[in-house]
């Protein structure tokens, strides 16, 4: 099967050729379906070019302290340098699968946009998949984590009913998912769980059933993960998002990327503001003001479409609305502004952020490193479609190689609203 292309005789005894999957799936078209309504992914700048075994991100934390008013102390403290620490980043990977039937194809082959419109399906779907994975983990600490269970299954016969602690997050589950559970975000699966696999969603319950009975063995405040996306050991499957970079605690000194943050925990591991006592637009314009106070300008606000409907209705007659657009798509986002103390600041809704968070970034302190885009049809062979071993099918393979830096932590901040 040479790229893209389906060779094959229709009843009619004329050669069908299809490659419309090698022009259907250029760079720009997969972007433009990426970054649609995922605007931390579209808006936060991109590097394409992360090769070798890591990329440095060095920051200086503070220069040099020599000086003083009596000119002899100041020069005799020579031992002062400027301090320069250096995030060391790895790239971690995700993967998404599309399959194709050969039955699928040889039942179109006199109609060469039939089976061109089945691929899309296909393949527009495992796209999908892969930039929700990337979209929502950009968010969250790198564990893998994307849900929390609330109560603990009574059922005497076993209860199917999962739900989750934060109703918000059943964006993240879909039916046909199978997913693992484990006490703590870092800890050991539940072997006495296992895998179960979703066959419901209740999205306005915040509610998933799964086909087999969990026996009572998962309980209230077990974490919830996607087969295979759970932290292993040292080891974080998932990139490391705005919760690691800047978390709702004081970072420990527990190596992040190489670096002991404890030294510094603003200028390394970003602000914090904890405005959930307050009205909604004062907590985002007191976390504001402490990111500003440590030298950030904000540019963006991003929130979850809940908060964002608070802040619009809190605001009133004097909401003002804008348009953002990231630079490398054509993709374009509704954004309320508000001012800051650092000046104006574009607030965007995110279905992918954490529900009752706001993120105020200084947009340009951050990049999505990645080798190639993210994500990429798996194609270096030149051979979008492989014939599959075990199935009467062709599979498509998308990927992504990548992780999140950024430059100054400490001009970010993290608001619980």
């Amino acid at each position: 099967m040479a790229l893209g292309v389906f060779k094959g005789t229709a009843a009619t005894g004329e050669t069908v050729v299809v490659d419309a999957l090698k022009q259907h799936y250029k760079k720009e078209r997969i972007k433009e379906m990426v970054y649609k309504n995922n605007p931390l992914l579209a808006l936060m700048p991109k590097y394409e070019s992360f090769g070798g075994e890591n990329l440095s991100v060095p920051i200086i934390v503070g220069g040099p302290q020599r000086r003083s008013a009596t000119f002899s102390n100041g020069q005799a403290d020579n031992s002062s340098t400027s301090n320069v620490k250096k995030f060391l980043l790895e790239r971690v990977r995700d993967y998404s699968f599309a399959s194709i039937t050969h039955e699928a194809i040889r039942a179109s082959q006199g109609n060469a946009d039939a089976f061109v419109r089945y691929a899309t399906m296909e393949i527009d779907g495992a796209i999908h998949a892969l930039k929700r994975s990337i979209a929502v983990a950009m968010y969250r600490d790198g564990s893998g984590a994307i849900g929390q269970q609330s109560t603990t299954a009574s059922d005497p016969q076993g209860a199917k009913l999962i739900t989750l602690e934060n109703p918000e997050d059943i964006s993240n589950f879909e039916v046909g998912m199978k997913i693992v559970f484990a006490e703590s975000k870092t800890g050991a699966l539940l072997s006495n769980v296992g895998t179960k696999e979703i066959d419901s969603v209740d999205r306005s319950a915040g509610t998933f059933t799964v086909k087999v009975n969990l026996h009572n063995d998962a309980d209230a405040g077990d974490y919830i993960f996607q087969l295979g996306d759970a932290h292993a050991g040292v080891d974080f499957k998932k990139i490391r998002g705005l919760e690691a970079w800047c978390p709702a605690s004081a970072p420990s000194s527990a190596s992040f990327f190489g670096v002991d943050r404890t030294s510094d925990v603003t200028r390394l591991g970003g602000n914090r503001y904890d405005g959930s006592a307050l009205p909604i637009e004062e907590a985002l314009i007191e976390g504001l003001s402490l990111c500003a106070r440590n030298g950030g300008t904000p540019s963006h606000v991003f929130m979850h479409y809940k908060n964002y409907a608070q802040l619009e209705k809190a605001l009133g007659s004097k909401v003002q609305y804008d348009k953002v657009s990231s630079s490398d798509s054509s993709v374009g986002f509704t954004s309320m502004k508000i001012h800051g103390p650092a000046g104006t600041v574009d607030v965007i809704p995110d279905v992918n952020c954490q529900a009752d968070v706001a993120w105020g970034l200084q947009l340009d302190t951050w990049s999505l490193n990645s080798l190639g885009a993210a994500p990429q049809i798996l194609d270096l062979d030149s051979n979008k479609l492989l014939r599959e071993s075990t199935a009467d099918a062709y599979e498509v393979r998308c990927g992504a190689y990548m992780q999140i830096g950024c430059t100054a932590p400490g001009w970010n901040v993290r608001i619980a609203l």
